[in-house]
């Protein structure tokens, strides 16, 4: 169900229609927008009565949603969801760059990459402290120890840090260091850990399972969004396929398919997308031309020596450039992303 409140609506007459949705043991979303608020209703096993909320102050209409998700969708919030990070932004007007290593491993390591970030003009600073690797004997991250680099590097050069949650013990120690949390491919269906980020307080980075569907993409953020936590964001990071000549299959149609559906801001992972070194700037440009609200990019100042991913990871000389030719394209289609 879904609650379509009138443009003039008062605050008073918002909360006395979340007072009665609690009443009858459902949980309400409030969602306002540029022109009215709209109030989403999730917790209801079977269909919900509009006539609860017909007659109501305020209310314009009741609708009944017969899609599967119901927070994530243009129907609930037809602007599009702007996810603050302090002073910086993803969805906004501006391209939302967040570069950094697939690992942070040592402080020299993580310092020398992030003067590059920071020099760019990036706002965002990614690095694994802890790593679901495929194989149980790679370096699967330094911990704790990681998350404090990383804080040491915010606090360096003011950039917002995004790591991944591997579990929800992981999401205590992440919370307590980090700006965003990035639930990882090889998560996208935990939904216990899914249900506790949607419980936290920091911004979440979705990322695409590695066989996903639109749809369970999509039902991934809903879990996280019935648990409170509006501030989502997609990100496709390709999918496994037939093809040989990529690691995966970047599904840049993935980006216009989700603008049809849904409010929340997409960003593009040109670097596990391809997993090759020489793809991943021709790979970001089209990611930012076919409309992206951004890129999240592996940078390493040694790729050769990466403990992680090296054969994807940028050098700084190569991700300055790719950072120079996605901005020029985005200004040029920014006009048209925006109506």
């Amino acid at each position: 169900m879904l609650i379509v409140m009138k443009a003039d609506a008062t605050e008073h007459q918002i909360k006395a229609v979340v007072r009665v949705i609690e009443d009858l043991g459902y949980k309400p979303h409030a969602m306002p927008g540029a022109t009215r608020t709209a109030i989403g209703i999730t917790g209801n096993q079977g269909s919900v009565d509009p006539s609860h909320f017909e007659t109501l102050p305020g209310v314009a209409e009741a609708i009944r949603v017969s899609k599967p998700y119901k927070l994530i969708t243009l129907d609930l919030r037809p602007e599009k969801t702007i996810v603050r990070v302090g002073d910086a932004a993803i969805g906004g007007d501006e391209l939302t760059i967040i570069a950094g290593p697939c690992a942070i491993e040592s402080r020299n390591q993580g310092f020398a990459v992030a003067e590059a970030v920071h020099r760019s003009g990036a706002r965002f600073f990614r690095g694994g402290a802890f790593k679901p690797r495929t194989s149980p004997y790679a370096f699967q991250g330094l911990g704790e120890e990681g998350l404090r680099i990383l804080a040491e590097i915010r606090d360096a050069y003011g950039l917002k840090i995004v790591t991944e949650a591997l579990d929800e013990a992981g999401v205590d120690l992440v919370e307590r260091y980090a700006d965003v949390i990035q639930i990882g491919a090889r998560s996208m269906q935990n939904f216990s850990l899914l249900r506790r980020v949607g419980r936290s307080a920091l911004p979440v980075l979705l990322k695409r399972g590695l066989s996903a569907t639109l749809d369970e993409w999509l039902l991934a953020a809903e879990y996280i969004m019935a648990e409170g936590n509006y501030q989502v964001v997609l990100c496709e990071r390709g999918i496994r396929t037939f093809a040989q000549h990529t690691r995966n299959t970047l599904d840049l149609a993935a980006i216009p398919a989700v603008r049809r559906i849904s409010h929340l801001p997409v960003i593009v992972d040109p670097s596990h997308g391809t997993g090759k070194n020489f793809m991943v700037t021709p790979l970001a440009r089209a990611g930012v031309a076919v409309g992206a609200d951004g890129l999240i990019v592996e940078v390493h100042d040694q790729p050769d020596h990466a403990l992680s991913d090296g054969a994807q990871a940028l050098t700084l000389e190569q991700y300055e450039q790719l950072v120079s030719e996605v901005r020029a394209i985005h200004e040029v289609i920014a006009p048209a992303t925006v109506s």
